[in-house]
């Protein structure tokens, strides 16, 4: 059983930065995959990134690199997502979701177990 909580959501200007965070508590091993995808109005739940706790192999889709990073730090058991030039078209609510198998489809949906309750992500023109 894994929980996780999302938070540092919020309102922001274009070009701006919000790091987002994703706390796990329960039962969490260093090798899940973490994840984190994103959710606009009318539109399907779409990847972002994602990060392994063990090791520190990262995965993005190309659009996102040089603007979001996720990181980890296995000693609070917490990943991050450093959001910077950050445009309208980023709004959306932010999922965080921990896949305890290791997958290699990362960027699905059906790949992971658990999911946060999201933090809306609101960049202004």
């Amino acid at each position: 059983q894994v929980q996780l909580v999302e938070s540092g959501g919020g309102l922001v200007q274009a070009g701006g930065s919000l790091r987002l965070s994703c706390a796990a508590s329960g039962r969490t091993f260093s090798s899940y995959t973490m994840g984190w995808f994103r959710q606009a109005p009318g539109r399907e739940r779409e990847f972002v990134a994602a990060i392994n706790w063990s090791g520190v192999n990262t995965y993005y889709v190309d659009s996102m690199k040089g603007r979001f990073t996720i990181s980890r730090d296995n000693a609070k058991n917490t990943v991050y997502l450093q959001m910077n030039s950050l445009k309208p078209e980023d709004t959306a609510v932010y999922y965080c979701a921990a896949d305890r198998h290791g997958g290699s489809r990362y960027w699905t949906i059906n790949e992971y177990d658990y999911w946060g309750q999201g933090t809306q992500v609101t960049v202004s023109s």
